[in-house]
């Protein structure tokens, strides 16, 4: 049976930063700049948490469904870094707000900026079985930013928002290649959030342990999948993209690793087979594990496939947790993305400097922080949901009562 992402769309928010203007700010050495890669990055809004972030990237799959379609969907699971309880799953709060059937299995997932793919992978396993033939699931990748000046250079290249996986057996946008897969993890302590308002990392480590379980799953790969070459099996390349400059790197390793290419031929294969990845995250910034999902979506978008394109995806989590896989682009997957309009609703971010966006932080920072009770003022926020090229319904973040999240629609 085949399987695959039938529907992506990914919500980055409402307001960006340019990187020079945050760069100067903080008092960063703009010589740096250049290392990653980066144009702009997605700012949260105090109205806007994990729960947010994921039905405002999902509902548009929801939407488009039939109701016998949309009743088929079985399993819900959001992956993310920026959990709100202990206990009770972001999924539920996504559950109720997306109107998802009650016959649904609700779960979240973590494991960094891996979770994602292998909630997409256990889907897959489940739909492929022919355990419930014709169901579908939904995997949600979500997350908000919470560091500031204490990250130092981690802080520019720090995304806001979430992207949504429609899984099932008709996959307009990839179809995923049975068996296709190369896994490696370890314990490492490379990144992690110990509170609700921290993140702490360790760049060098976390620059190493991406880059050698590239390599490892790589080659796990080959020994599952015969007669892999790096440089001829994929048409295209899409990686975890914590910054561009990584990327870059990362895919300058494995051409001198694998290949033996010149200097000249790496460039020229990075520039047809993974810029085109890069186009949306160089604007948004680290999703989280929904960053290689932005990628993909970035690559179908702005090198659309004129028939089917075999893709090589890498998937990175700190901890950590690694996978490489892979699967067939679809020749119709512009169009199909092509109406969830993307590059418009990035175009449309609202562009904020400094000051505006050192006043937001603080008080977004909050939105994970465990409180009884909270009331957000959206209203004091009005003129980011009523800029010109938002999305036509948002859910927002009302505020808390008793410790149970509120929201409505905008």
């Amino acid at each position: 049976m085949t399987v695959g992402i039938e529907a992506l769309n990914v919500y980055c928010g409402l307001a960006t930063i340019p990187l020079p203007d945050l760069f100067d700010g903080r008092g960063l050495d703009r010589a740096r700049l250049g290392n990653l890669m980066m144009e702009r990055r997605s700012v949260g809004l105090p109205f806007e948490d994990p729960v947010t972030n994921a039905v405002n990237a999902a509902r548009p799959l929801v939407e488009a469904l039939d109701p016998a379609d949309r009743d088929r969907i079985e399993l819900l699971v959001t992956s993310t870094e920026s959990g709100v309880d202990y206990s009770k799953s972001v999924a539920s709060y996504v559950h109720r707000h997306l109107g998802l059937p009650a016959g649904c299995r609700v779960m979240e997932a973590k494991q960094a900026c891996y979770a994602a793919t292998g909630a997409m992978q256990l889907a897959a396993g489940y739909l492929s079985s022919g355990m419930s033939p014709g169901a579908k699931a939904l995997v949600i990748a979500t997350d908000v930013a919470v560091v500031d000046e204490y990250a130092e250079y981690a802080e520019p290249a720090t995304g806001h928002g979430a992207a949504a996986l429609q899984i099932g057996n008709d996959p307009r946008i990839m179809a995923l290649d049975p068996g296709a897969f190369g896994l490696h993890s370890h314990e490492t302590l490379d990144s992690a959030r110990p509170r609700p308002d921290l993140d702490i990392a360790d760049a060098d480590r976390s620059l190493f342990a991406y880059l050698d379980c590239l390599s490892h799953s790589y080659a796990d790969y080959t020994d599952r999948v015969e007669g892999a070459d790096f440089a001829t099996t994929f048409d295209r390349l899409v990686l975890h993209t914590p910054f561009a400059g990584l990327v870059r790197a990362a895919h300058r390793k494995m051409m001198r690793e694998r290949t033996g290419a010149a200097p000249g031929e790496v460039a020229a294969d990075f520039a047809r087979r993974v810029a085109p990845s890069l186009v949306y995250p160089r604007t948004v910034g680290n999703l989280c594990s929904g960053s290689v999902y932005l990628a993909l979506a970035s690559t179908v978008d702005n090198a659309p496939p004129a028939g089917p394109e075999r893709v090589g995806l890498f998937s990175y989590g700190s901890g950590c947790s690694a996978e490489f896989l892979s699967g067939v682009v679809q020749p119709d997957a512009a169009r199909e993305l092509a109406r969830l309009r993307i590059r418009e609703r990035l175009d449309a971010r609202r562009v904020i400097g400094f000051e505006e966006y050192t006043r937001l932080l603080k008080e977004s920072r909050r939105c994970l922080v465990p409180q009884r009770e909270r009331r957000v003022e959206v209203e004091q926020w009005s003129e980011y949901l009523e800029a010109p090229g938002r999305p036509d319904r948002l859910l927002v973040l009302t505020g808390v009562e008793d410790y149970h999240r509120r929201y409505a629609w905008r």
